[in-house]
C-alpha cells in the first residue's frame, strides 16, 4: 500500500550562488555549492537540513562545469509535503 503525502507548500527560488562561493578555494565551490542550496532551502523552507532532498539535476547543474566553476545563480523548484519533507527539483 502506497500512502501518498499531501503538498503542502510548493516555491520557485532563484539561488544566487556566486557571492557565497567567492571566499572559498576554486577546488571547493561545487561541493559548498551543493551544501549552499540545502542549508539555503532548509531555512526558506523551514525544516531540518536532513529533511530536504536534493534531485541529481541539481547536483549535475552544480557540478556540469567542474568543481571550480559553479553557476552564478540556479532556479529551484521546492516542494513541501506534510509529513516535513523538502524534494527540490531543477525549475
Amino acid at each position: 500500500m502506497v500512502v501518498l503525502a499531501k503538498i503542502v507548500v510548493e516555491r520557485v527560488y532563484t539561488i544566487g550562488i556566486r557571492q557565497k562561493m567567492k571566499k572559498y578555494p576554486r577546488w571547493l565551490r561545487a561541493k559548498k555549492s551543493v551544501k549552499y542550496v540545502r542549508k539555503f532551502l532548509s531555512r526558506h523552507m523551514k525544516v531540518d537540513p536532513d529533511n530536504v532532498k536534493i534531485d541529481a539535476s541539481i547536483n549535475e547543474k552544480l557540478w556540469e562545469r567542474g568543481a571550480e566553476k559553479p553557476p552564478a545563480r540556479i532556479r529551484v523548484r521546492a516542494v513541501k509535503f506534510d509529513d516535513g519533507i523538502v524534494e527540490a527539483e531543477l525549475a
